[in-house]
């Protein structure tokens, strides 16, 4: 049986997807090792969750095993196999515990980012935890009905400061991907800033009126996304319809390790 961590409530405690029956509250889970002698963690179900989702708490930490008893999730459409974990990890991630990739941001290498701070193009970043409910079409005839899922992110003092002096300059935002959007967005408050820690619920759709993103880098996102809503509501509905049209044709790839666009 596999499990896949989506979040960290506290240094025992996870919110995890579980697979197979029988799954139910009281059940205990034992980590299997490669090594047979080594005292691995022992978990139990505390909390039935929606769906598959469970919440499990170990008798002892799970980080220090992660190398030994786990693999990098990948995406279903992902079939091959992934013998570098760092390719699908961004070149300037630092914490752990986001449930996938920040798409956009593995088309960076540390190259690219030297030759566009040469040109004068300022980075600074924000932390962004990915949530696999990111993913989740949206069912509802009227796309205000849909339940928006949330994201922890946070936005330092010295990030929002950056950004500040930047737009005070006559500068541009840029986003990297949806997420960091979604981060920037949440975290204006009276026109500028803030620092911001948590997680948001924003819904970004056509007729939003943005206040700190001027234009964003994308991977190219499935119909009746909240993301392919939100590109909609920066570029244009009908800019992204287009725009996709014109993808298909030249046979762009699209999702995790598909191609990019810029909007500006």
């Amino acid at each position: 049986m596999e499990i896949l961590l989506l979040r960290k409530r506290d240094n025992h405690t996870w919110e995890a997807l579980v697979g197979g029956k029988g799954m139910t509250l009281g059940k205990q889970l034992k980590v299997i090792s490669h090594k047979p002698e080594e005292n691995t963690p022992l978990g139990e179900i505390i909390n039935d969750m929606s769906g598959s989702e469970r919440l499990i708490q170990f008798d002892q930490e799970l980080e220090p095993f992660f190398s030994k008893i786990g693999h990098v999730p990948l995406p279903p459409y992902i079939h091959a196999q992934l013998d570098d974990p760092e390719r699908y990890q961004t070149v300037y991630a630092k914490n752990p515990g986001s449930a996938a990739a920040p798409t956009a941001g593995l088309h960076f290498t540390p190259e690219l980012i030297t030759q566009l701070s040469a040109e004068g193009i300022q980075f600074t970043t924000v932390t962004l935890h990915v949530g696999l409910d990111t993913f989740a079409p949206v069912n509802a005839i009227d796309p205000q009905e849909h339940k928006m899922h949330t994201e922890w992110c946070q936005m330092t003092e010295e990030t929002a400061e950056k950004i500040n002096h930047a737009r005070s300059k006559g500068g541009r935002v840029i986003a990297v991907g949806t997420t960091s959007v979604r981060t920037l967005e949440s975290a204006v408050v009276d026109s500028k800033l803030k620092p911001f820690e948590g997680p948001t619920d924003l819904f970004i759709l056509p007729g939003y009126k943005f206040q700190m993103v001027d234009g964003m880098i994308t991977n190219f996102h499935l119909p009746r996304s909240t993301l392919i809503m939100l590109v909609s509501a920066l570029a244009g509905r009908q800019n992204i319809l287009h725009a996709y049209e014109i993808a298909k044709q030249a046979n762009y790839r699209f999702y995790s390790f598909g191609d990019a666009m810029l909007i500006i």
